[in-house]
């Protein structure tokens, strides 16, 4: 495994709360691309082994791509289970940016098997039934989120990557869909594509001006 940068490290606080209460299977559930102007918002559920082990996960912004890309990879590989969902620019302009990243975040959990007892999210409020704990930072403090925020960060990544080769020219794989300079530019000189999200602010700008790709 990759060394780690210094960090905050995480631990089992969250979930020993769940546990104290009964709820062994616990979920840790986190996004990536909320702000993002194209692409899908990604969300991810894990179960991890209710074992109170160390675990080299930490929050997906602390860690480099190839950092990435090997705990995800062992997240995969040690998790009771885990799901990823997407929701698309149209989901996104149907139920707004918040309501499609709780409709994914839905999907995720459904996947899940065995089905989960208890939540932990980045301060993510889902509508559940589950016990849910949301404290901000989450994905920097907890385990079981830190592994959903790495599978969701490499999993929407590649898709990225992928609309990067069916988009040229936006430079969707360097920047993944959010507002740099450059896309800021490739937005000006090839207009708007069919992944950008319409209803952002920045796009619905672009599309008044009648800035549509080919």
């Amino acid at each position: 495994m990759p060394s780690l940068p210094p960090s905050v490290t995480p631990d089992w606080a969250f979930e020993r709360e769940h546990w104290r209460r009964g709820y062994f299977r616990v979920a840790g559930v986190d996004e990536a691309g909320r702000g993002a102007w194209a692409g899908p918002v990604t969300v991810a559920a894990v179960i991890l082994p209710g074992l109170a082990q160390d675990y080299p996960f930490r929050d997906s912004k602390q860690l480099s791509p190839a950092q990435r890309e090997a705990f995800a990879a062992e997240v995969r590989r040690v998790a009771v289970c885990w799901a990823v969902e997407h929701a698309w620019p149209d989901e996104i302009e149907r139920l707004n940016i918040l309501g499609a990243t709780h409709a994914a975040a839905a999907r995720a959990l459904a996947r899940l098997d065995p089905a989960p007892q208890a939540l932990v999210t980045d301060y993510l409020r889902l509508r559940t039934p589950l016990p849910l704990l949301a404290p901000p930072k989450a994905d920097a403090l907890s385990y079981s989120v830190a592994a959903a925020s790495l599978l969701a960060k490499t999993e929407r990544d590649r898709v990225m990557t992928e609309l990067d080769a069916e988009y040229p020219g936006y430079g969707f794989a360097a920047h993944k869909g959010y507002g740099a300079p450059a896309h800021r530019a490739a937005l000006e000189r090839l207009g708007v594509s069919p992944v950008h999200r319409r209803g952002y602010a920045p796009i619905a700008r672009l599309l008044q001006r009648g800035l549509f790709s080919d």
